[in-house]
Order: C-alpha cells, then sequence, then structure tokens
C-alpha cells in the first residue's frame, strides 16, 4: 500500500515536470547526465561490457566515447518520455519525420495490414506514439507490462494518447485475430530479448550468442503480411528521422529464420553505423544457449493455424 501511494506521488511529479517547455527540461536532463555517469554510475558496469563485446576491434577511447555519448542520449530520453503526457500534436509531428510513409500506405488503403520491427534505438517511444498521427490504418504497439501497476497504467495511457491500442505481448496474437478483416500495423519490438524459457532461437549478434524473438517471422509466414523496419536516425536533440523499410514484402515464400535472421541484421547494421543511441545499458545478454530451454511447440500454436 505504501509503496503504490509512493508511485502515485511520483508519478503526479513526473506530470508536473511534464508541463515545462522542452529546452527547459533539456537543461535538467545536462544535470541528470552528470548524476547517472559521473556520481552514480547507472549499470555502467552492464554498459561498458556490452559495449566491449559488441566492439571488440575498438580501443578504449573509442569504448568511453560512445559510452559517454550514450547517457547523454540517455538522459535526454528519460525527458522526452516524461514530455510524452504534455506533447502536443504539432510538437510530436515537428520532430517526428517519417520516410517512405506511400510504402505503407499501398497496403493500408488497399485494406491490407502490416507488421513494423522496432527496436530499442534513437526514441523508440516517440516514433511508436507519432504512428498513430501519421498513418491511417490502426496501430497496435505490442508492449511488456511494467511490474509497477501505477506505472504501467500511466505508461500505457501516455503511449495511447494519439490513437495508439497498446497490446500486451501475450495477448498479440488474439489482438491480431481479433482485427483480421481490417487494415492494421502491429509493432514488435525486434530487439526485445526472450525469456528464458522462451529463449528457442539463438543466432550471432553483436558478436555475441543471442536469442531472439520469433513473434514478427511466425506472424508474417503465416498471414503473409509485409514486414516493414522502421529505422531511426538520430538528427539532433530531440528530432529523429523514421524511415519506412521494406525489409520482407512477402513472407509467406522464406524459409524458418529468415525473416528473423533479416531484422536481426538490419539492426546490427544500424547499430554499426551510429552506436550510441541503442540502449545499450539493457541486460540482453543475460541468458546463455546452454542455460534455456530446449525448443518446444508454442502454446499459441492453435490459435496460429486459425489466422487467414
Amino acid at each position: 500500500m505504501i509503496n503504490r501511494a509512493l508511485s502515485y506521488v511520483g508519478i503526479l511529479l513526473l506530470n508536473i515536470l511534464s508541463l515545462l517547455p522542452l529546452f527547459v527540461l533539456y537543461r535538467l536532463a545536462d544535470a541528470f547526465y552528470v548524476l547517472i555517469f559521473y556520481v552514480f554510475g547507472y549499470r555502467r558496469k552492464v554498459v561498458t561490457e556490452n559495449l566491449v563485446n559488441a566492439f571488440p576491434e575498438k580501443n578504449t577511447a573509442e569504448i568511453k566515447s560512445i559510452e559517454k555519448k550514450f547517457y547523454k542520449f540517455l538522459a535526454s530520453l528519460f525527458i522526452e518520455v516524461i514530455k510524452m503526457k504534455s506533447i502536443s500534436k504539432k510538437e510530436l509531428n515537428k520532430r517526428v519525420k517519417f520516410k517512405n510513409v506511400d510504402l505503407v500506405e499501398a497496403y493500408l488503403k488497399d485494406n491490407e495490414s502490416v507488421l513494423f520491427c522496432s527496436s530499442h534505438y534513437g526514441n523508440y517511444e516517440w516514433v511508436c506514439m507519432a504512428i498513430g498521427l501519421n498513418f491511417s490504418g490502426q496501430h497496435y504497439p505490442i508492449y511488456k507490462p511494467l511490474s509497477s501497476e501505477a506505472f504501467d497504467e500511466w505508461f500505457l495511457n501516455m503511449r495511447s494518447r494519439f490513437g495508439n491500442h497498446m497490446v500486451s505481448m501475450r495477448q498479440t496474437l488474439r489482438s491480431i485475430q481479433a482485427t483480421k478483416n481490417q487494415a492494421t500495423m502491429f509493432t514488435f519490438g525486434s530487439d526485445q530479448a526472450p525469456s528464458k524459457d522462451e529463449s528457442n532461437y539463438w543466432t550471432t549478434f553483436l558478436n555475441q550468442e543471442s536469442s531472439i524473438q520469433l513473434g514478427v517471422e511466425k506472424i508474417a509466414r503465416k498471414t503473409n503480411r509485409p514486414v516493414f523496419y522502421l529505422k531511426i536516425n538520430y538528427l539532433k536533440r530531440g528530432y529523429y528521422e523514421v524511415d519506412c523499410v521494406p525489409i520482407c514484402l512477402n513472407p509467406a515464400e522464406t524459409a524458418e529464420f529468415e525473416i528473423t535472421e533479416m531484422h536481426t541484421r538490419f539492426l546490427e547494421d544500424m547499430i554499426r553505423e551510429v552506436p550510441p543511441y541503442w540502449l545499450w545499458s539493457h541486460r540482453r545478454w543475460k541468458y546463455k544457449p546452454e542455460n534455456t530451454a530446449a525448443k518446444k511447440v508454442s502454446n499459441d500454436q492453435n490459435m496460429m493455424d486459425t489466422m487467414a
């Protein structure tokens, strides 16, 4: 009861902060950067280890440079997420621009659905929020619920402000089945690590054995929905460009794991091109292949078989 009350106090303070203009919030972000990098060292060990393992060819100075740029961006990202509570449609559209929208709209206007691959790169929250403002179809972002009910509700309300229909990971197939006759966009976090028991496919990603979510591929191959990658380009502080890149337009014709490798390699190339803006503080590699369950048939297979 006490923890829930404290959560609501924290949420109230965040809502008040959100009302400040972004130029003021970015000054707070500068101070926040000093705290998380120099004072508290927030997940410094995790970030350094991830960078060293991902880029063995880089020297200490290069790793340190990426690390500092990442923490500066992380501080800004935290502030930008808070701003989601009050940001206007006009302001969001000014700061998040989409390219190749027409490629996606060609399907939506023909009452066909598409699948989006996204990742924890750039301000993925703003991008996801802005999709509801820039495309004609209904948008269903897949998310992982937070352990705190209060903060989970707070995030859901923010993420849904501009027309998004948030779907819990465990409700994905049911939502796709329920909307199969509509023109929809389902967005998946392609770099979200599966749980230990669901780590059924492993590949090399950033020089490390990595388990990869198979949800995008399973749905794409079963429904033959085209797959686009949302390539987020960091332009400058608070400004992003999103390129809708088609990576597989005929999923039914692909081999098993082919789509998974496609979006994994795409993300890998994106990170290698500009490393600081991926979420390096994420414990992406906490499981190893030898410590996970053997491949098994999904409990949702019956529902997959009923999809059009």
